[in-house]
């Protein structure tokens, strides 16, 4: 077996066999580098043979977190494949437009995830599905089981050459146009994300991450999950976020959690949990926030904690860290996203693409080895996207005269519910397909448990009848949940600028309350 630098699990099961790499707490099931990368290089093996996975071939996931997932990711690696995680939050439609675009040769689910699967299966013909909860099949499509697709696997794994140009991951996010992106993720920015995540949270080999956003997410698979597997350190993979029982895990010195990432929705509800009343967090080195910002009365119940939240910012193109907060400037620099990277250059550019002087408003853009080499299938976003190598994140930030940044405002009318990117075009043209709209217009308004949520602003037709439930149930027949409007305000005219664009700035003063 080859035994390539770029192969990290390989790396760690000859230099810390017996220690433990990952564990399952949905299953109660660990496993020590040797069983990991040997349960890798198992799956590898089955994907080339059985399933005639090659270079650049695309292997989908759409399942809730489990250790597997990153045993699918690593398998991917050794082949010279593709991971594509899915967000199983979305509408099979929405699901069958990213599985057409990016074409997987295999889906790999779980049984929540087993009807969604079968769909997009044969809308896109995809031949092969794989259940790590079981096998079964319906109407010709036979479905593998995980387990036992491993245990008939030999171990000996042909590895593909790699360098850190070479994709490991496509990661869609949805786009302003409405239709998802898939941006390439390299096995480098991989790489150059764990080291510009060390300075900022001290990650080493013994560390112990505890993984509860979920894995089709950025956050979730590279804050502080991959970065953990490069140092050969520990991550606790919980299926799903509870509250309580992140609580509990984050407060007992037996486990010994030392790394976290969550949204401020997620930081929210712990603090609610009764036992957050007399909660101390003794192993805990880093809790890192990001994906919105982060109100200030949240920030400071966990500072009365003696925890600092370190907020962040980063994006999918990004591996995602771009900016971060140092544990001690975090109650000094209250609403800043922090300092760059050590390995990313940034700037603040106006319209024209000019840099903007410290303590004025402009776009971020961001260039350096983190950063996709560009989006699958795309040559038109990529065109647009980028100047000179660098990314412009749509993002409207300001730089003060220390150097902190901070983002005020979403550049292209973005907005976070839950920790999720929403793009209102998305949203609008999902409502413009009913016959009674003439005119809609979504916007985020503020939310006290999932941060932001969208609000419709609707011109019926003259003469149509249209009410709120019938636009929010058509959005929930068509939309993940996180995106459809809570609430619909119908209004006579939208307000456009002299060349017909909606004035997003006027919805959000007069109907955000």
């Amino acid at each position: 077996m080859s035994t390539r630098s770029y192969d990290w699990l390989a790396h760690h099961a000859r230099t810390r066999p017996d220690r433990i790499a990952q564990v399952d707490l949905a299953t109660d099931r660990s496993f020590t580098w040797l069983e990991m990368n040997e349960r890798t290089n198992r799956l590898a093996t089955a994907l080339a043979g059985e399933f005639g996975i090659g270079h650049e071939d695309r292997v989908a996931v759409l399942a809730n977190n489990n250790s597997n997932f990153f045993e699918v990711q690593f398998a991917c690696w050794k082949l010279g494949a593709i991971f594509v995680p899915l967000n199983w939050r979305l509408a099979v439609a929405e699901l069958e437009f990213i599985a057409g675009d990016c074409s997987p040769e295999v889906i790999i689910f779980d049984n929540d995830m087993a009807e969604a699967a079968a769909q997009v299966a044969k809308l896109c013909d995809i031949e092969h599905r794989i259940n790590w909860d079981g096998a079964s099949g319906d109407a010709g499509y036979d479905t593998a089981d995980y387990e036992e697709v491993l245990a008939s696997a030999g171990t000996d794994v042909d590895v593909h050459p790699s360098t850190h140009g070479t994709a490991l991951t496509v990661m869609y996010t949805s786009g302003t146009t409405g239709r998802p992106k898939g941006a390439i993720i390299t096995q480098g920015m991989t790489f150059w994300n764990a080291v510009n995540c060390t300075e900022f949270f001290r990650l080493g080999s013994e560390m112990i991450n505890l993984a509860f956003l979920p894995l089709f997410h950025t956050g979730g698979l590279n804050v502080f999950a991959n970065p953990g597997f490069h140092y050969g350190a520990t991550t606790l993979v919980m299926r799903s976020f509870d509250p309580a029982e992140a609580l509990r895990l984050l407060t007992d010195p037996e486990v010994g959690v030392t790394h976290f990432i969550g949204v401020p929705a997620n930081y929210l509800f712990m603090s609610q949990v009764p036992a957050f009343e007399d909660a101390s967090f003794p192993t805990i080195v880093t809790a890192c926030v990001g994906g919105s910002p982060t109100p200030l009365p949240l920030i400071q119940t966990w500072e009365s904690k003696g925890l600092p939240l370190q907020q962040a910012y980063g994006m999918t193109e990004t591996s995602p860290l771009v900016l971060a907060l140092k544990p001690e400037d975090c109650s000094v620099k209250i609403g800043s996203a922090g300092l760059p990277c050590l390995h990313t250059e940034v700037r603040v550019v106006d319209e024209l693409g000019s840099d903007v002087a410290p303590g004025e408003t402009g776009e971020l853009w961001v260039r350096g080895p983190n950063v996709t080499p560009g989006y699958w299938n795309r040559p038109e976003a990529n065109e647009a996207s980028f100047t000179d190598g660098f990314l412009h994140t749509g993002d409207a930030t300001r730089q003060d005269e220390e150097g902190f940044f901070y983002v005020v405002d979403r550049w292209k009318d973005m907005y976070i519910s839950g920790g999720e990117n929403v793009y209102p075009a998305e949203v609008e043209s999902v409502i413009f397909e009913l016959p009674e709209v003439g005119e809609v217009a979504v916007i985020g308004v503020p939310d006290e448990r999932w941060v932001e949520v969208g609000r419709a602003i609707v011109v019926a037709k003259k003469g149509a009848q249209l009410d709120e439930a019938t636009v929010i149930n058509h959005c929930r027949a068509k939309l993940a949940r996180y995106k459809v409007p809570q609430s619909v305000v119908f209004v006579d005219e939208i307000p456009h600028n002299a060349t017909g664009k909606v004035l997003k700035r006027e919805l959000r003063d007069s109907y955000s309350t």
